[in-house]
């Protein structure tokens, strides 16, 4: 049987241990990744028992007390706290989602909480985005016409305006591709279900008239088809979003065109 192992340096380790305050009574733990570029030393968890008592029902208000009240040098995105902004996407008990919109007492047992996987890691909880932006640059995400534009603002019909549910919604959080295994395999050239979804978007768009341009730009054996339908993507979306969907619209459109 073959077996794998990790480099040495790459293996996380137990790290600190930040005991609740003495007289707490509801106290839950939370092991929490870190990693330091600037340090030799391993990844490690770090174990912080907070009381419940007195910290927020959300992860990431867990977050922010230790940040703020344990250990200043924790490390994380954060910004809106309403499910909007995308910045507190994280692996939280084996799943990708927002710190903000998880919570606490829906962990049973201690809460492991890890940066989004298969991403370079900048520090501790916040990984390197870099590569997905320039992905997301890539599919030119704006509306591009070719008529000249009218007096008002290009009308949609509600018909028209409804093609869009279920797409304006992405907040490029990321959680779906960085859970996407075709994406840990091949995000180098593979685009991934949240900028396959922000591109379908673009094609669904009544006002868009570059259709043809788009479709092109995505007709590569990688850009587009290395997506199996693992749904591993749909499944992890905390705004609920079907990204699977979106990409199979994009295959019709391309046998549609043929």
């Amino acid at each position: 049987m073959a077996e794998f192992t990790l480099p040495a340096n790459s293996k996380v380790v137990a790290g600190k241990t930040f005991a609740a305050p003495a007289g707490a009574k509801r106290v839950k733990t939370f092991k929490v990744y870190r990693w330091d570029p600037d340090s030799k030393a391993n990844p490690r968890l770090d174990r912080y028992d907070i009381d419940l008592d007195a910290c927020g029902p959300m992860v990431l208000d867990a977050l922010i007390k230790i940040k703020n009240e344990v250990d200043t040098t924790l490390t994380f995105r954060r910004s809106c706290r309403e499910g909007v902004c995308g910045s507190c996407a994280m692996n939280i008990d084996g799943t990708n989602t927002l710190a903000c919109l998880k919570y606490i007492n829906e962990v049973k047992g201690d809460v492991a909480i890890y940066p989004l996987p298969h991403m370079p890691v900048v520090k501790d909880l916040v990984p390197d985005l870099t590569h997905i932006y320039a992905q997301y640059h890539s599919i030119q995400p704006w509306l591009q016409t070719e008529t000249a534009p009218p007096d008002r603002e290009r009308a949609q019909s509600i018909a028209e305006r409804a093609q869009l549910d279920g797409l304006w919604e992405c907040i490029l959080c990321f959680c779906c591709s960085t859970a996407c295994p075709s994406y840990w395999w091949n995000g180098d050239r593979y685009l991934g279900p949240a900028i396959l979804l922000q591109a379908y978007r673009w094609l669904a768009d009544s006002r868009d008239e570059k259709t043809g341009e788009r479709l092109d730009a995505l007709e590569d054996p990688f850009r587009l088809y290395r997506c199996h339908t693992i749904m591993n993507c749909t499944r992890t979306c905390p705004k609920g979003l079907n990204p699977a969907k979106a990409i199979a619209e994009i295959k019709k459109m391309m046998v549609a065109r043929r």
